[in-house]
């Protein structure tokens, strides 16, 4: 795992008294069908202008993020993708108005290989370290922000891996997990969806790690974080957060690591929480 540098980093690190805001997207800012309402935007848009370092954590890869991060007006800072395996300064000088901090990698073979013995009709995808996508047969999601090419799964598990995703139209999403528990995957860290759905990255790699690092290059205080989201793939954000807030349609387990609950992502939620730090 690559370290930051200290370019940027306030002398003493001091406290402020800004908040650190992270900000899950999909079933937090956006619904299910992918749409942002003119309040969670106006009352993201009020914190930016307030001050605060408002810091999208998303699931999604680079490409699928930066859309929402130029929607909600975000000009400078940092976002974290990949559930903490790629990490963005967003500044609107430089020539893509960004520029990739770090990407964690791992070898994915032991897991790809175990998987694929358990769960031999899913569906496998890729995010190598350069920023492509790879996938077996005609494997294609919005969250990987650019076209997924078709590999044969020999050549996928050789590669260098940012994230993972499997995907089994066969399982609910409780059979889905209990498949993926039983493999007992080692050295990496993961994740199930609301769907049969699994997210893998690197061992120790979460939306809260690469959260963390940012906190500490910021100088902000823990007690000044706060956490908004409604997946698994957020518990560790959650916990980590001094504000630790679950949309309410989130899980019970979700729900149970967060300090508070909003309403809905259906009930602009997000945009409760957001108007609270105005």
């Amino acid at each position: 795992m690559s370290t930051f540098n200290n370019a940027g980093i306030d002398d003493q690190q001091e406290n402020r008294k800004r908040h650190l805001i992270a900000l899950d997207v999909d079933g937090t800012l956006v619904d299910h069908e992918g749409s942002m309402t003119e309040e969670v935007r106006d009352a993201a848009q009020a914190v930016i202008e307030a001050g605060h370092d408002v810091i999208i954590a998303t699931g999604r890869s680079l490409g699928a993020t930066l859309p929402v991060i130029r929607l909600l007006g975000i000009t400078g800072g940092y976002a974290v993708c990949s559930n903490g395996g790629v990490t963005l300064r967003i500044d609107h000088a430089l020539p893509e108005g960004f520029e990739v901090l770090e990407r964690v990698t791992f070898d994915p073979k032991p897991a790809l290989t175990a998987l694929r013995e358990r769960l031999p009709s899913a569906k496998y995808a890729l995010e190598d370290d350069r920023g492509r996508f790879l996938s077996t047969e005609s494997f294609q999601d919005e969250s990987f922000g650019s076209e997924a090419q078709s590999v044969d799964f020999e050549e996928m598990v050789e590669s260098r891996a940012v994230r993972v995703v499997v995907f089994s139209t066969d399982s609910s999403a409780e059979e889905f997990g209990e498949a993926v528990a039983s493999i007992g995957l080692h050295g990496v860290t993961y994740s199930v969806g609301w769907t049969a759905w699994l997210d893998i990255a690197a061992s120790g790699v979460t939306k809260a790690s690469a959260l963390e690092a940012l906190r500490q290059r910021l100088g902000t205080a823990r007690s000044l974080t706060v956490a908004v989201g409604d997946g698994r793939n957020d518990v560790e954000m959650l916990q980590w957060a001094g504000r630790g807030v679950a949309m309410g349609q989130a899980p019970d387990e979700v729900r149970s690591a967060a300090s508070e609950v909003t309403g809905s992502v259906y009930d602009d939620g997000a945009a409760k929480v957001l108007r609270s730090l105005v």
